[in-house]
């Protein structure tokens, strides 16, 4: 029986269990001792992320001991399929929503069609630190289903769209939701 955990990455966690970059020089950056791993959070050991999930994106990410669970997971061929919800500047119109629906053209190159609409706030935890919050430009979010999984794509196609995100949280991977399970917490699934 393989294992499979299920976590809620908080926003500025690396998706990693060691910090391979080490202190940065740069005075902006975070260095090593503010750069959190999953090591800070999951004590279970011979269990590697299926997927990434950026530094500064939030929510589930999946981990799991067995090889082939963890390809059929990641690998781009199986599509699975994987919902963000994305809070983004400004509110995007009807011609956005149809251009994230039929594929975006990025650098490298067009993005398969998403899933793509506007949602209500959703109900989640607070982000720390803030987004930042201009009175003059408002928010809304958005509901992404993607089944590719390009470096930063999501933030790659709202600003494409016109509309960059102020924060994205992989809410969904197939069959797995955050549902229950506050930032830095996790869960584990049997899965046969």
């Amino acid at each position: 029986m393989s294992r499979l955990i299920l976590f809620n990455k908080p926003f500025r966690v690396l998706c990693q269990f060691t910090d391979r970059e080490g202190r940065s020089t740069l005075a902006d950056r975070p260095t090593l001792a503010d750069r959190p791993t999953l090591a800070d959070y999951i004590p279970v050991k011979d269990v590697y992320a299926a997927g990434r999930l950026d530094y500064d994106s939030e929510g589930l990410l999946l981990l799991t001991d067995d090889g082939r669970l963890q390809q059929a997971i990641a690998d781009p061929r199986h599509k699975q399929s994987k919902v963000y919800w994305a809070q983004v500047e400004g509110i995007p119109d009807r011609r956005a929503i149809d251009r994230l629906r039929g594929g975006v053209r990025l650098g490298d190159g067009p993005t398969r069609p998403a899933r793509a609409r506007i949602i209500p706030e959703p109900d989640v935890w607070p982000r720390v630190p803030p987004i930042r919050y201009r009175q003059s430009v408002p928010t809304a979010w958005l509901e992404l289903t993607l089944t590719e999984g390009r470096n930063r794509q999501v933030r790659r196609m709202t600003a494409a769209v016109g509309h960059p995100t102020l924060r994205l949280i992989r809410w969904a991977i197939g069959p797995w939701t955050l549902d229950g399970l506050p930032p830095g917490q996790w869960r584990e699934l049997s899965h046969d």
